[in-house]
């Protein structure tokens, strides 16, 4: 009785460690873009060739708008000589989520950006803390991340990007 009480227990702690782990790639969950049109974020995200970043913000997270700024300075000499592209998911709620079209205009950011208002994207992908930066592929395939920003990890980033692109692994 013991030793099956232990192994049920096991089990189950196995099983929750497999739900919450690691992913391997976008999840298909609803997200919306700025005119308010709901979505699927992995057909909106993957691109099938170039790397991308995928960048988890908030109008309120000072660190996230620094980051995003930053690589807007360079983010077309990144485009033509690597073709990434860049995704922001504003994880800003319902009550905010109107902001963030007004707010991205007004950072003039280039990118595709869209909102995960409900956190669905969020939860899938285990952000807890933001700015959370992926890198992944073109199918969509997570091969690095990264949380938090000081200013330098956009050249980090950049270099990992370099790497995707010519079919580098990290």
């Amino acid at each position: 009785m013991k030793f099956n009480l232990i192994s049920l227990l096991f089990g189950l702690s196995l099983g929750l460690a497999a739900q919450s782990g690691s992913f391997k790639s976008i999840p298909a969950v609803e997200i919306k873009n700025l005119n308010g049109k709901t979505v699927i974020s992995s057909e909106v995200i993957l691109n099938g060739e170039s790397p991308i970043v995928l960048s988890f913000w908030a109008t309120w997270c000072k660190p996230c708008v620094t980051e995003l700024n930053a690589i807007k300075e360079v983010y077309e000499e990144w485009q033509s000589e690597t073709g990434v592209k860049i995704i922001a998911v504003s994880i800003d709620d319902p009550r905010n989520a109107s902001r963030v079209k007004p707010f991205a205009k007004g950072q003039m950011w280039e990118y595709e950006i869209f909102i995960d208002e409900n956190s669905d994207l969020r939860r899938a992908m285990n952000v807890n803390n933001i700015p959370h930066t992926f890198l992944l592929n073109g199918k969509g395939e997570v091969l690095w991340q990264h949380t938090g920003y000081i200013p330098g990890d956009e050249d980090k980033l950049y270099d990992l990007i370099k790497k995707v692109a010519r079919g580098e692994s990290l």
